[in-house]
């Protein structure tokens, strides 16, 4: 143990899941004078912090369980091109994620949960700038502006309501202007004439994923951190007042256990196995998301989204990522090349100068999500194991916050998060 402000402190805390939260929380502790040992069943990110569009939209940051989501659910039973992909296998347990899922999709529910949004995406951002100031040479690049390209004034309009709601559930009142489609071409010629109108959205940044998280990664090494790839965690035994054990997987015998005073579950998709000892009774369910990259003759210079399909485009350097689909199935299923086809024939219509079937970095990884929206972050049942997880698609905005309050917390370093009892991993 050791001391830290008012009380005493894990001296070394353990942290399952390489990811961007995982990392994150690695990092904001050894800040704080902890060692940490970070164990993944792949390595550093492996899973969803791995492929995703990295963008750090706070505007767009919004509770995943909505009406209009509830409907794309149900017509992807009939539909296989909607953005949301249900299978139609008997799943008990997906059915009742979905069940509950289903519940929270009322307006009244997702104005609540959007208040909880509201607090987190007012710090989000500033997560982030505390690692630049530390040293975290990781670029984090301004999108100014955002570009939301639309087939027509009925998915410009949706946009502009889904704003509106966020402002009148009391969050900050996005920065945007209403554009036509020629006005899109002239920020961005890779957009087709399919594109015949959209916003412009200001304040808003975006990331490299992979590249950020290896730069994040090298800093909680440098701190003196140590990171273990393959080394899947089977079980968590509290042993008390003298900390916690993690056994390894039967698959993965010679890695041995691994002692700490506490344990930091950051396993994505993969929490509920480890967390449910822990009191942890809420669900987290793997909802996938596809990419893959393309090179186009013109690349673009900030992010693209496309609201219809619910596409997301991110330039990585000499590469453009492409990123949609919301697919509920198992975290472990092989890639679906039928996903990678209907974002294909969605996204194609409105980009020009894009040779599609010369596609790069097929992907799928699964996102961590909640029936209710809401990340889970903060202590288990055991003072001992702790929870982070559960950020659905906004494990890169919420990540860096989310290893502050969790740090925080972690060693009592002054009083806790308010936003951690909207959190609670035991609600």
């Amino acid at each position: 143990m050791i001391t830290i402000g008012r009380g005493t402190a894990p001296g070394h805390v353990a942290v399952v899941g390489a990811g961007m939260a995982g990392i994150s929380t690695a990092w904001f502790l050894q800040q704080q004078g902890v060692r940490v040992t970070v164990l993944d069943r792949t390595g550093v990110a492996a899973g969803s912090s791995w492929g995703n569009a990295g963008m750090l939209n706070p505007a767009f940051t919004v509770p995943l369980p909505e009406p209009s989501v509830l409907r794309y659910g149900l017509r992807s039973l009939l539909d296989r091109s909607s953005p949301v992909s249900i299978p139609p296998a008997v799943d008990r347990q997906l059915w009742a994620f979905l069940l509950t899922f289903a519940r929270n999709c009322t307006a009244a529910r997702w104005r609540r949960a959007m208040e909880v949004f509201n607090e987190l995406n007012r710090a989000s951002l500033t997560a982030y700038e505390q690692l630049a100031e530390a040293g975290v040479e990781a670029p984090v690049k301004s999108a100014d502006p955002l570009v939301i390209a639309c087939r027509d004034r009925h998915e410009q309009q949706h946009v502009l309501e889904e704003f509106a709601h966020v402002r009148e559930s009391g969050g900050d009142e996005a920065s945007f202007e209403t554009v036509s489609g020629a006005e899109l071409r002239a920020l961005e010629p890779v957009l087709s004439a399919e594109v015949r109108t959209g916003v412009r959205v200001y304040g808003q940044r975006f990331i490299n994923p992979p590249e950020f998280m290896r730069i994040l990664a090298e800093a909680v090494r440098g701190g003196g951190g140590e990171i273990v790839g393959d080394h899947p965690v089977d079980r968590v035994v509290d042993l008390g007042p003298d900390g916690v054990e993690l056994v390894p997987s039967p698959s993965a015998p010679a890695k041995g256990v691994v002692r700490a005073d506490a344990v930091v579950l950051a396993g994505g998709a993969w929490l509920n196995r480890l967390a449910r000892p822990f009191g942890v009774r809420m669900r987290v369910q793997a909802g996938r998301g596809y990419s893959f990259t393309v090179r186009p003759r013109d690349m673009p210079v900030r992010p693209i989204y496309l609201p219809g399909p619910r596409v997301a485009c991110t330039p990585l350097g000499d590469r453009f990522r492409i990123t949609g689909s919301m697919e509920f199935r198992a975290p472990d299923a092989p890639l679906d090349p039928r996903r990678v086809r209907t974002i294909v024939e969605s996204a194609r219509p409105m980009f020009s100068g894009i040779d599609f079937s010369d596609r790069h970095e097929e992907w799928v990884g699964s996102r961590p999500c909640t029936p209710d929206g809401l990340p889970l972050v903060g202590r288990s049942r055991s003072p001992r194991v702790h929870i982070a997880g559960g950020h659905g698609m906004w494990g890169m905005v919420l990540g860096p916050l989310t290893g502050r309050m969790l740090a925080d917390a972690v060693t009592g370093n002054g009083e806790p998060h308010p936003l951690l009892r909207r959190l609670d991993p035991l609600r």
